[in-house]
């Protein structure tokens, strides 16, 4: 049978909906048992569910009240979200929600403010075929009540979904504060489409974030651990949500560690698949390098939403790539606490080198250490070349020339000299054969924390314009359009912060010139080039060691203030994370590994040569994770992996200023 409409199953939830005798539009209602919603499982949902204890409408209210609760402006803020900030030490708030899934009426009786509404341009928000998420939780709980089963897999399952995915009933602004003549997009993007099938309810867009956490639209998400800090990625609102319990799951999106960043920093599980496995349709700026994953508290959970969203797309060719290639059993029978036995888990040392880096890295690499002693625990092979040792030096060296080809003879001009005309002076095959003969001859840098992405030129250009067209809107149809009808942020202190900015854009932070001066040409080549070299060297690296995974700090930097000066990139590690495994082609899961006991600060200093300096150590209790990565579409081992970690060393915690509901 064909997959229902986005439109056709809120139809149908708003025909259930007429049906039923109502519901509270006037504030939350007392579950009937007690029931404690905080760091609740899906199975521990459904289970109330299928017992009678509590309806899918009682736990959207008791999500609902944590919004209310802690879901407010987290910074002072004196002229409005565009405009000056100040941190806000135990601010209580969060902000990690732009938008409830809520229809006006009942969202002002449950006092949320009207920025947070379903649409800015449809100010009456009454079409049936648009239910609000309480409207839908209603209608499921009147089939489960003539049925005795789930509606779904995911029935209980209260969502939220990052601001740059498509859905019918709630604007989409990647962040922007962008004058759309209809804020809401004609359909769900196709994961959100698929979630809706399987049972989940949205209830909120979560704020997308920069390594600032803050944006036009949504402004500055805190972290939920430190909220003078940040979450550390664009996924911040789906981490921090999560994190404090304001949602079940979330659904993040990354192209660097977007996912993976936020989520360690949230002391959450996040992530992030191979790009083949999840349609990237009905994403704002789906790009060669992007991926699409869930962010939950345990990858158990991450297991049953990433089974609702993966498979082919025709609308997203990448996805063919996936067809043959799932597991033979559902991925929550992988994410059950067992023995590791059999399996080899390699540490990736050249990231956890601390001679290479500075004293800031310090405090993750000594979580991330006891975290590979912890998985010893599990009963899987640790292949560790010990401190300043190096996993995959020798065999970078062994595989890479050949495999990188023209963008290895490219970076060293002195070995493979070229005239003016770019042609090879000298037979430059004769020296790739001396470092095939003797990989001892080949120079320094080229090893898997050198190994960069090279450029795809054209790629965001040609995916922002196409998402544009393809949604339709009145009044803005180009990415010039775009940049022309949004308010970009004000505040001096934010560019300042975010590096060297010529131009600010709607989105936020954005290194040069605004996206929209891209060349207006696509040239893939290089990138593809070094993707696929990439997964050959660590793919034949994996094999000669026989690995079946690796392990590694997913950011090497603890959560930084908000407006501190980004950390400078050093040997490798760009600002704070390491990108590369996920960019090119590899799923990689992070997973809560510990906490600090005290972190460095970086903060300005014009006496210094790079206008900064650390300061510290300062006590800090913040959350560090742990990132697994496995070969291509090896999902299923990373969540069996991941889920006996968390067996052997279970570092999850919900934040403490964010635990119960306030006083009155």
């Amino acid at each position: 049978m064909k997959a229902m409409s986005s439109r056709l199953l809120h139809s149908m939830a708003a025909f259930l909906v007429s049906l039923a005798l109502g519901f509270s539009l006037c504030g939350p209602v007392q579950a009937k048992p007690a029931f404690r919603i905080e760091e609740a499982s899906i199975t521990d949902l459904q289970r109330a569910i299928l017992a009678h204890r509590l309806t899918t409408v009682d736990i959207v209210e008791l999500y609902l009240q944590r919004i209310k609760a802690y879901n407010g402006s987290c910074v002072d803020q004196p002229d409005g979200l565009l405009g000056p900030i100040t941190p806000k030490a135990h601010a209580g708030q969060l902000n990690a929600f732009s938008t409830l899934n809520l229809r006006p009426a009942t969202r002002r009786r449950l006092g949320f403010d009207d920025h947070h509404a379903r649409s800015l341009t449809d100010l009456r928000d009454d079409d049936p075929a648009l239910p609000d998420a309480l409207q839908v939780a209603a209608a499921q709980d009147r089939q489960f009540a003539r049925t005795g089963k789930l509606v779904g897999p995911l029935q209980g399952v209260v969502m939220a979904v990052k601001d740059q995915y498509d859905t019918v009933d709630m604007r989409t602004t990647n962040g922007a504060d962008a004058a759309f003549a209809n804020d809401r997009p004609p359909r769900d993007a196709t994961p959100v489409g698929r979630l809706r099938q399987a049972g989940a309810i949205i209830l909120a867009k979560a704020n997308r974030g920069n390594y600032q956490g803050r944006t036009p639209f949504g402004g500055t998400v805190c972290n939920a651990y430190d909220t003078e800090r940040t979450p550390r990625g664009s996924s911040a609102g789906s981490a921090v949500g999560v994190a404090a319990n304001l949602v079940t799951c979330a659904i993040g999106e990354e192209t660097g560690t977007s996912i993976r960043g936020p989520s360690s920093a949230s002391n959450v599980v996040g992530l992030s698949p191979t790009q083949e496995l999840i349609s990237r349709t009905g994403m704002n700026g789906p790009g060669i390098s992007v991926r699409e994953g869930p962010i939950c508290r345990t990858a158990a959970d991450a297991a049953r939403l990433l089974q609702a969203v993966v498979g082919y797309d025709a609308k997203d060719p990448l996805t063919a790539f996936s067809i043959g290639r799932l597991p033979l059993k559902p991925y929550a029978d992988y994410a059950r606490p067992g023995s590791l036995k059999g399996l080899r888990i390699g540490v990736v040392r050249e990231y956890m080198d601390k001679r290479l880096f500075t004293k800031r890295d310090e405090a993750a690499i000594d979580v991330v250490d006891r975290a590979v002693a912890d998985l010893r625990k599990t009963g899987a092979t640790i292949v560790d070349p010990g401190q300043g040792g190096a996993l995959f030096d020798r065999c970078f060296k062994q595989y890479g020339p050949l495999a990188f080809g023209e963008l290895f003879t490219r970076a060293h001009p002195d070995l493979f000299p070229v005239d003016a005309q770019g042609r090879p002076v000298g037979d430059h095959i004769a020296t790739l054969l001396r470092f095939a003969e003797n990989p001892d001859l080949v120079p320094e840098g080229l090893s898997v924390r050198d190994a960069g992405s090279a450029p795809a030129v054209g790629d965001s250009a040609y995916w922002k314009e196409k998402y544009l067209h393809d949604r339709g809107d009145a009044a803005i149809k180009t990415a010039q359009d775009l940049d022309a009808k949004s308010n970009p942020i004000r505040d001096p202190q934010f560019w300042a912060s975010s590096g060297n900015i010529t131009a600010s854009t709607p989105y936020g932070s954005v290194k040069g010139p605004t996206p929209y001066a891209n060349p207006r040409e696509l040239k893939l080549a290089d990138h593809m080039l070094q993707r696929f070299a990439f997964q050959q060297v660590v793919l034949s690296c994996m094999a000669d060691q026989k690995l079946d995974a690796l392990v590694y700090p997913t950011m090497n930097i603890p959560p930084v203030k908000i407006q501190a000066p980004e950390e400078p990139a050093v040997n490798g590690r760009n600002q704070a994370h390491w990108v590369i495994f996920g960019q090119e082609g590899f799923p990689a899961i992070t997973v809560p590994a510990g906490f600090t006991r005290e972190v460095y600060d970086r903060v300005p200093d014009a006496s210094s040569p790079d206008g900064t300096r650390l300061v510290g150590p300062v006590p800090a209790h913040l959350p560090i994770g742990v990132d697994f990565a496995a070969r291509p579409f090896d999902e299923h081992l990373l969540l069996r992996i991941a889920a006996a970690f968390q067996a052997v060393a279970p570092h999850r915690e919900p934040p403490r200023e964010f635990v119960g509901l306030p006083t009155p």
